[in-house]
Order: C-alpha cells, then sequence, then structure tokens
C-alpha cells in the first residue's frame, strides 16, 4: 500500500498508551456491533442449545460493552468507538454465509462457525489490551478486560462443545 497511510498506524498513535485507547476504541465499537448482529444469530438459530447460547451471550456482551466503558473510565480517556473494518467483515460474512443456507442443521454449523470467528477476534483483541495494559502499569483495566477475555475463552469451548458434540454431525447427515 505504498503512497497510501493506513488508518490503524495514524498520526494520532505515538506511543503504546496511544495504541491501547485506540484499540480499546476499537473492541468497544466491535462488541456493539455483536450485540447488534446476535439478535439476528438467535433468531436463525434452530437448535435450542444453540439458540439459548447465543442468548447467554449476547448479555454477556452488553455487560462487555459495560466494562469497557469501566476501563474507559479508569484510564480517564472518553469512551468512545472507532470503526473496526475487521469484525464488520467478519459480521458481513457470517450474514451472507447463514443467509445462504436452507437445511437447518448445516446453518446451525454456520453460524457456529461464524461465532467462532468473532469470539477469535475478541479474544485477540481481550489478549493484546491486556498485555499492553500490564506493560503500561495499568493492572487495574488489566484486570476488568481479563474477565471479558475469560467469558470469551468460555464461549469458545461451549460453541466448540455443541458443535463437536452434535451440531456437525447433524449437519453432516
Amino acid at each position: 500500500m505504498k503512497g497510501k497511510a493506513m488508518g490503524f498506524f495514524s498520526k494520532d498513535i505515538k506511543t503504546l498508551d496511544d495504541l491501547f485507547v485506540h484499540t480499546l476504541r476499537d473492541i468497544y465499537y466491535a462488541e456493539k456491533q455483536i450485540e447488534k448482529a446476535l439478535p439476528k444469530m438467535i433468531d436463525k438459530a434452530t437448535d435450542p442449545q444453540l439458540k439459548a447460547g447465543f442468548e447467554k451471550h449476547l448479555d454477556q456482551t452488553r455487560g462487555h460493552v459495560e466494562r469497557v466503558e469501566q476501563v474507559f473510565e479508569l484510564h480517564g480517556v472518553k469512551a468512545k468507538e472507532v470503526n473496526c473494518p475487521a469484525i464488520d467483515g467478519i459480521l458481513e460474512e457470517a450474514d451472507d454465509v447463514s443467509g445462504d443456507v436452507d437445511d437447518k442443521e448445516v446453518l446451525d454449523a454456520a453460524l457456529i462457525a461464524s461465532a467462532q470467528a468473532v469470539e477469535h477476534y475478541e479474544m485477540t483483541r481481550y489478549g493484546t489490551l491486556i498485555a499492553w495494559a500490564k506493560q503500561l502499569g495499568r493492572t487495574d483495566c488489566a484486570n476488568v478486560l481479563a474477565k471479558n477475555l475469560k467469558e470469551e475463552q468460555a464461549t469458545d469451548r461451549k460453541l466448540t462443545e455443541m458443535a463437536e458434540s452434535k451440531i456437525n454431525l447433524q449437519a453432516a447427515e
């Protein structure tokens, strides 16, 4: 991308603290987009256990937004979002793929795959933010972010278990 500056490395990011705040704004945007997308996934899911899992994660996501807002406050910066093309792309792909599937078992498998793509994005962001918060001497922020990471990891494990124990088997029939 010679000659064109990438938005991520904008002139506003000069220090690790700047990068921390930028990435915090990124995950704030991402969590809010996920909060908007989950009701559609709940509606599309046909397996009762999957539907219940998505409903639980919607509640958790609302808590994640609140915790990220708490980190902004702890860090002394304004809570605001920055566009995150990565999560937009993941959510758009999830919507596209699930819209093209007629078989309900295959649809549930597609929804799990999409949800796990979202979870993995969130886990990388939270892991990075925790490491940077610690480096910046902000263990208070790291501890709050670690709660979100722990919930994302648990959700990912539950999705894997659901996929491997029944959803993928049903989709393969």
